[in-house]
This record gives structure tokens, C-alpha cells and sequence, in this order.
């Protein structure tokens, strides 16, 4: 009985986040100029339980996105419906490409020339073409993956060559503010950028997604031009499954 109590609190929380956020994400896009339909919200469920992501997904969650190859494998089977469609955003070693590819519309974290090869190969195996977002670190943080601010432009050129992969756009994760005002001056870099290769119309290179803001900055990133927020906490909670 208490475990059913505890789950039916879960789900009242999850209820009462799912629509702050989505009033939220609104009234950011509202404020950008666009429309609350032009930015997707994401669900990251990252150790969140399959129960816990159902019940989202029955509220209107139609993307989710893993951090970890073999947990996102693992919750497949669970996932109702099934075929909700599914990113990858944390780092993605070359030797799990080939397992992940089949089970994911996009990797949103390529960061590295090697990286997209790998994808490249793993996409022309199985027939078609991967979508990838390019990995920006804007902090040039040591602690972060992703391609390195400057020279980004050179990597993006070297990646458009590959045949069999579809550069959507970028990704980035920004270093910790301590006031989110603060974390604007980096996605508004970082949108500058994403809207200066758009306009350079590069072959195989469409630049329609622009992945920023998680769960403490999302408005922000939005008032400088994301398309995608990647929430997880604000939505499910702290992990304490």
C-alpha cells in the first residue's frame, strides 16, 4: 500500500512539473518571438524508471533522451508506446555506435571528427542515413566533451563530407552559473554561431535544431534561441528511485 501511495505521489508531482513546464517553455517562446510549438521539450530520463517515464508520455511527452547506451537499451521493452521517439545525449564511445544507432532518431552529442565517422559507417550498414547534432563547448571546459568553440566552423565542413549522416544542428551544455541570467551570454553565443552556419547553406549541413537548456536554465535558453530544452529533474524530480 505504501509503495502504491508513493508511486500515485510521484505521479501527482510529475502531473504538476509537466504543466509548470510546459506553461514555462510557452511563454519563453512567446517572449523569443515564435510560437510554443517552434521549441520541443524533451524528457531526459535519465534513471528514471519505466513506470515513472509511461506516465509521463501519457501527459504528452512525445521525445525522450538517455544519457547511457545500455540503460536505454535496458528500457526499451517498457516503454509504452514503444516507438516514442528517442535521442541519445550523453557522451557515445565508437565501439556502441553500431548497438545504438537502430534504437535512436538522433545522437545529439557527436564531439569528435572519429566519432562521426564511426556513426557514418554504422548508418551506411544499416541503409540509410543517421541524423547528429554537433557538440559545441562553449566554456572550453576541461571537464566537458564536445568540439572546442573555435575552429568549430573547420570540424562542421570535415563532418558535411560524410555521406551518410544528416547535421541537424548543435548541442551544448554551458558552464554552471550561479545566476541563470548569467548562462544567456553562452547560449546567445552559441546561437550566433548555430544561425552563421545555417546562412552559410553548407551541403548536408540543415541546422534546424538548436539543443540547449536543461532543467535550471531552460527559459533562458530559450529567450536566446533554442529549439530543443533537454529536461529531466524539473520534470521527474530528484533521482531518488
Amino acid at each position: 500500500m505504501t509503495e502504491k501511495l508513493s508511486t500515485e505521489a510521484v505521479f501527482r508531482g510529475i502531473d504538476e512539473n509537466y504543466k509548470r513546464i510546459r506553461e514555462t517553455v510557452a511563454s519563453a517562446a512567446v517572449r523569443s518571438g515564435r510560437t510554443p510549438e517552434e521549441v520541443r521539450f524533451m524528457a531526459v530520463t535519465k534513471t528514471v524508471p519505466p513506470v515513472f517515464i509511461n506516465h509521463a508520455l501519457s501527459l504528452g511527452v512525445d521525445l525522450i533522451g538517455e544519457n547511457k547506451v545500455q540503460e536505454l537499451l535496458s528500457k526499451l521493452d517498457s516503454l509504452q508506446p514503444p516507438e516514442v521517439e528517442k535521442h541519445l545525449i550523453g557522451h557515445l564511445q565508437t565501439n556502441k555506435v553500431a548497438k545504438i544507432l537502430p534504437h535512436v532518431s538522433m545522437i545529439q552529442s557527436v564531439d569528435s571528427v572519429r566519432l562521426a565517422e564511426a556513426i557514418d559507417k554504422a548508418a551506411e550498414k544499416l541503409g540509410g542515413k543517421a541524423d547528429i547534432l554537433l557538440e559545441v563547448n562553449v566554456g572550453d571546459e576541461e571537464s566537458k566533451t564536445g568540439f572546442p568553440f573555435d575552429g568549430f566552423e573547420e570540424n562542421v565542413y570535415r563532418i558535411a563530407s560524410f555521406p551518410h549522416l544528416r547535421v541537424r544542428g548543435i548541442m551544448t551544455i554551458p558552464p554552471f552559473c550561479e545566476k541563470k541570467e548569467d548562462s544567456r551570454r553562452f547560449f546567445c553565443k552559441v546561437s550566433k554561431l548555430f544561425i552563421d552556419i545555417k546562412g552559410k547553406n553548407i551541403d548536408n549541413i540543415t541546422m534546424d535544431t538548436l539543443s540547449m537548456g536543461m532543467s535550471s536554465d531552460f527559459e533562458e535558453a530559450i529567450l536566446e534561441g533554442a529549439t530543443l530544452v533537454r529536461v529531466g529533474t524539473a520534470l521527474f524530480g530528484g533521482r531518488r528511485y
